[in-house]
C-alpha cells in the first residue's frame, strides 16, 4: 500500500513538473519579439487550394527586382531628386500597393509572385526586416504570393537557406524552403535530401469550381533557386541552375504526363491537353538568352544578360518535358521583354523596386500573366490560352506589350 502510495505521489509530481514546465515556455514564446517589437504569431495561412475563378480565369502579378532597403546616394538622387532615403520607401511601396490591389484597374492577381533579389543584402543591416517591408503589401492583401530567392538576397544576416525558411512563414505565403514527399515522385524520393539551392517547389492551380476538373490540376507552376555567385576556372560568374534541380523538375513533370487521359469521356474534351501546361520561374537567365535579336522579342532589350558562364541544360530539360510553355525571370531590371527559345517563350518581369538600378525617363513595371480556360458545353475545362503584358507606373497604370505566349491547338 505505501508503495502504491509512493508511486502516485512521484507519478503526480512528475506531472506537476511537466505541466509547470510548458506553462513557463509558453510564458516564454509569447515574449519572444522579432525585430521592431512584432511579437511572434501563427502564420495566416491563405485560402487553398489555388484555383481558377468562376469566370475561367486565373491571374498571376510577377514583380522582378523590389530589392528593399536603401542604396548608393547617387541612386536615390537620380530616381527621385531628393536624397531622403524614406522618399524611395513610399515611392516603393506605393506602386506595390496600387499594383497587387488595383482594384481600379481590375487587376488584382489570384496570386503575386516575387522573381528574386527582393532585398539588396549589402544595404540591409536587418534582412527579417526588410523581409517584412517588401512582403508586407502582399500580406496586407490576404493573397496568396510565392517568392523565389536571387543573388543579393542572402548578402544581410540570413543564409538562403534561412530566407527561404523565415519567407514560407510568413502570412499568406504558399513558398516552400525545398519540395515536400507529397509532391514528388516516391521513386525520386532521394532527390528530396541531395537537390542544390532552397526555394526548389511546385504549385498546383485547380480547375473552375463547379467543373468536373474543379478537383484536378489544370495548370502547374514550377519554382527554381538560380543560385547567386560563383567561380569557374578561376572567374567569377553567376549561379546556374543544377542538374539535381533538372532531376526533379523531370520527375514532377513526369507525374503529370498524361493526367488528363481518361477523364470523363462523356464531357466536352475540347481544351482538354493530356499533360496540364506549366510555367517556370527563376531569377538568373539562361545562356540562350543571349541568342535573341532585338527583332525575334516583344519589349525592351536594353542592356546585356547578366546570365552564368555555365550551361547546365536548362533549356534542353525543358523542352524535353514538354509542359512547360513560358518561363519567367527576373535579374536585369531594364530588360522586360518576351522571346521564343526552342517554342518556350522567356519573359523579363522587368525593374519594380525603386531601390534597385533603372533608367531615366523608363517607369517601374510589373508583368501580368493571364490564364483562361476552354469553355466546353456544359462547363469549363483545362486551359485554353496563357496571355501575359505589363503595367507600368504612371498615373494609369498603362498596359503595355499584351501578346498570347500559348493557345491549345483543338
Amino acid at each position: 500500500m505505501l508503495e502504491s502510495q509512493r508511486t502516485w505521489i512521484h507519478s503526480t509530481i512528475s506531472l506537476t513538473l511537466i505541466a509547470a514546465f510548458l506553462y513557463l515556455q509558453l510564458l516564454v514564446s509569447h515574449k519572444l519579439i522579432l525585430g521592431h517589437h512584432q511579437h511572434v504569431t501563427i502564420k495566416k495561412q491563405p485560402d487553398l487550394p489555388l484555383r481558377f475563378r468562376s469566370d475561367g480565369t486565373f491571374k498571376i502579378l510577377q514583380v522582378s527586382a523590389k530589392e528593399a532597403q536603401k542604396q548608393q546616394e547617387k541612386e536615390r538622387e537620380k530616381l527621385s531628386g531628393e536624397e531622403n532615403g524614406d522618399y524611395i520607401d513610399v515611392l516603393n511601396m506605393g506602386f506595390v500597393s496600387r499594383k497587387e490591389n488595383a482594384g481600379n484597374v481590375h487587376e488584382a492577381g489570384d496570386i503575386s509572385l516575387e522573381a528574386g533579389d527582393n532585398i539588396f543584402g549589402p544595404s540591409t543591416s536587418d534582412a527579417a526586416e526588410s523581409l517584412f517591408q517588401v512582403f508586407g503589401p502582399a500580406m496586407e492583401s490576404r493573397l496568396p504570393w510565392a517568392a523565389v530567392l536571387g543573388n543579393h538576397d542572402q548578402e544581410s544576416t540570413m543564409t538562403r537557406e534561412e530566407l527561404m525558411s523565415f519567407i514560407s512563414l510568413m502570412d499568406y505565403s504558399v513558398s516552400q524552403r525545398n519540395p515536400s514527399a507529397e509532391v514528388s515522385d516516391p521513386s525520386n524520393e532521394h532527390l528530396l535530401a541531395d537537390i542544390d539551392g532552397f526555394g526548389n517547389y511546385n504549385l498546383n492551380v485547380w480547375g473552375a469550381p463547379g467543373s468536373h476538373l474543379a478537383n484536378n490540376s489544370v495548370l502547374n507552376l514550377y519554382f527554381l533557386d538560380s543560385g547567386d555567385r560563383a567561380i569557374v576556372d578561376g572567374v567569377r560568374t553567376y549561379g546556374w541552375i543544377k542538374e539535381s534541380q533538372l532531376s526533379w523538375l523531370r520527375g514532377i513533370s513526369e507525374v503529370y504526363q498524361g493526367q488528363n487521359q481518361g477523364k470523363d469521356q462523356s464531357a466536352d474534351i475540347s481544351f482538354l491537353s493530356p499533360t496540364p501546361p506549366a510555367l517556370a520561374f527563376f531569377h538568373i537567365p539562361i545562356p540562350e538568352i543571349r541568342q535573341l535579336s532585338p527583332k525575334e522579342i516583344v519589349g525592351h532589350f536594353q542592356e546585356y544578360a547578366a546570365c552564368s558562364s555555365v550551361n547546365s541544360g536548362v533549356l534542353q530539360t525543358l523542352v524535353s518535358m514538354g509542359d512547360v510553355k513560358a518561363v519567367f525571370i527576373g535579374h536585369d531590371h531594364t530588360n522586360d521583354f518576351c522571346g521564343k527559345l526552342s517554342g518556350i517563350w522567356f519573359c523579363y518581369g522587368g525593374g519594380f523596386g525603386y531601390h534597385g538600378y533603372g533608367k531615366a525617363g523608363l517607369p517601374r513595371r510589373a508583368r501580368v500573366i493571364k490564364v483562361e480556360l476552354g469553355k466546353g458545353e456544359k462547363a469549363w475545362m483545362g486551359v485554353q490560352m496563357i496571355k501575359t503584358w505589363k503595367r507600368l507606373d504612371d498615373e494609369k497604370l498603362s498596359k503595355i506589350d499584351e501578346q498570347v505566349l500559348w493557345e491549345q491547338q483543338s
